[in-house]
């Protein structure tokens, strides 16, 4: 059997169950499972992989081993593992590092294992593995035939060591395609971040002032979400375009500051740093609840809780109550990290389907072209409109086609009024 860690192998059947539970809610990955396990086209390539170790993603990687690949897989979250997936996946055959509740020095650990295993090709969500093979593994680093991304947060380090001349090989932006974003970032955090602080709270969303950190596509989804379920949302910015779109959506846009003093729930979604810190927390009223979805649990400025707090104590798994030298009691979610993986499965199978179709494909990509210059890429646009296609065949939906005619129109300039 190959090199894992998990936590108890014997999980390993109630893992089978979730992951074709999720097998039949992912039709596109299916398509593309059953192509690769005709074609091999990944024969002998060595995949790393640093993912949130869920259901959705063992279908994922079930697909690539079809494909002829090798894989090592650890988790990007320290508690966002399944860990009866994590046993299903050693049954696999995969090289699995990973279980709930890590510390942070497990969690690097586990990176650092499947940095070992030398891949060719690396697959990342909020870039941790590309990060610690830029710092720790140059050497390696040149080697690897590209990359990919899944998420926002790791597209932003990316692009930072892609400005900085430090990027040592092509990577392609999962996040920035439009069947991922458009549908995961925005439906799906959008439902499974309500899914989570319904889980850990089982409060009445309907009537509740919830302040929304950031109106990307996460945030204009739970924005969304929580409005359909009677909820006053009130959005923060600091993007005055995005602030102006939350403005014409019909929600209502102040200052932290100001939406500190009123909101019975705040969630986080921006990728940046101590969005909530202890300006905010002072004037927040008894009984506030803070919950993140952004990747890192750097948005909730926790430090600043800690040093507010006389006393904390754990009202129930994933709540803890802080309560604050004026008296007032705060409620963290899932210690600020996702509160969808964490406290709740992540996303619905039937919205990871697209995005990790999207890496299914983009891994054959880098594979059949390793000759890319080195920088950041979008998903190529074909590969974008045919998990669109064949995500519209599995629903059932037709479309219509451009006639000839159409075509030549849309492609000269001299025809006119």
């Amino acid at each position: 059997m190959t090199e894992f860690k998990v936590r108890d192998l014997n999980l390993a059947q109630q893992g089978i169950r979730q992951i074709e539970w999720a097998e039949k809610h992912m039709p596109v990955l299916m398509i593309i499972r059953r192509e690769f396990t005709e074609n091999k086209p990944l024969k002998g390539v060595k995949i790393g992989a640093v993912l949130h170790v869920t259901k959705e993603t063992a279908v994922l990687v079930k697909t690539l081993i079809a494909g002829g690949a090798e894989v090592a897989l650890a988790a990007s979250n320290p508690l966002s593992t399944q860990d009866e997936v994590a046993a299903a996946l050693v049954k696999e055959g995969a090289r699995v590092f990973a279980w709930r509740g890590q510390s942070e020095e497990e969690y690097y650990w586990c990176i650092n294992k499947v940095i070992e295993f030398e891949p060719h090709i690396v697959l990342d969500d909020g870039a941790d593995l590309h990060a610690t093979i830029h710092k720790d593994y140059p050497d390696l680093g040149k080697k690897i035939k590209g990359g990919t991304e899944e998420t926002t947060t790791g597209v932003i380090r990316l692009k930072a060591l892609e400005r900085e001349g430090k990027l040592l090989y092509p990577v392609i932006a999962v996040n920035n395609a439009l069947t991922k974003y458009l549908f995961d970032n925005r439906y799906g955090t959008g439902q499974s971040t309500v899914d989570g602080i319904l889980r850990a709270t089982n409060v009445l969303i309907a009537g509740k002032k919830v302040v929304v950190a950031g109106y990307g596509w996460v945030g204009r989804g739970i924005a969304l979400r929580m409005r359909g379920m009677g909820a006053h949302v009130i959005v923060t910015e600091v993007n005055p375009v995005r602030a102006l779109e939350a403005v014409m959506d019909g929600f209502q846009v102040m200052p932290m500051k100001e939406a500190a003093k009123i909101g019975d729930i705040f969630i986080t979604a921006t990728g940046n740093i101590n969005v909530i810190r202890k300006e905010h927390m002072v004037l927040m009223k008894d009984g506030a609840i803070l919950a993140n979805a952004g990747h890192f649990n750097v948005e909730i400025s926790i430090p600043d809780l800690e040093s507010l707090a006389v006393s904390k104590r754990e009202i129930k798994p994933n709540v803890v109550e802080y309560t604050l030298r004026n008296g007032k009691r705060i409620y963290l979610l899932a210690e600020g990290r996702l509160v969808n993986l964490v406290a709740a499965e992540g996303h619905p199978s039937e919205v990871m389907d697209m995005s990790f179709a999207n890496q299914a494909l983009s891994v054959k990509y880098l594979h059949e072209n390793p000759r890319l210059p080195i920088k950041v890429y979008n998903v190529p646009l074909r590969i974008d409109y045919k998990v669109a296609k064949l995500k519209l065949k599995a629903m059932g939906v037709e479309i219509d086609e451009l006639t000839k005619e159409q075509e030549e129109y849309l492609k000269t300039w001299t025809i006119g009024t």
